[in-house]
């Protein structure tokens, strides 16, 4: 029956660790994981099935992807080691403006 209580405890253990370095390796910016869980709480919404139409949407959806993809970033650098993180939100600034250089040539594959 001991290890029974012993077997379990570090079970909890081991559930609790996991649980926690999931929160700390989730770069989702807390302010977005608030929206996403309230949008996903009304169901899915018809934009996700419904593609963009006109250059202008594809744009707009493409630089809000690419926001969104510098806010997780700078979180990740963030939970970097300080000597690190000037470093890192550098080349996530550089990316952001590499990755909006390039809209146009994207728009222009479609």
């Amino acid at each position: 029956m001991r290890h029974h209580h012993i077997v379990t405890g570090v079970m909890l253990a081991c559930a609790a660790l996991a649980a926690q370095a999931q929160e700390a390796a989730d770069t989702t910016p807390p302010q977005n994981a608030q929206l996403q869980r309230q949008e996903i709480a009304r169901g899915e919404p018809a934009r996700w099935t419904q593609g963009d139409v006109s250059n202008a949407e594809r744009a707009r959806t493409l630089r809000k992807e690419i926001g969104a993809a510098l806010a997780e970033a700078k979180q990740g650098c963030k939970q970097a080691p300080a000597s690190e993180r000037s470093a890192c939100l550098k080349e996530a600034q550089q990316t952001y403006q590499d990755d909006m250089a390039k809209v146009p040539q994207l728009l222009a594959q479609k």
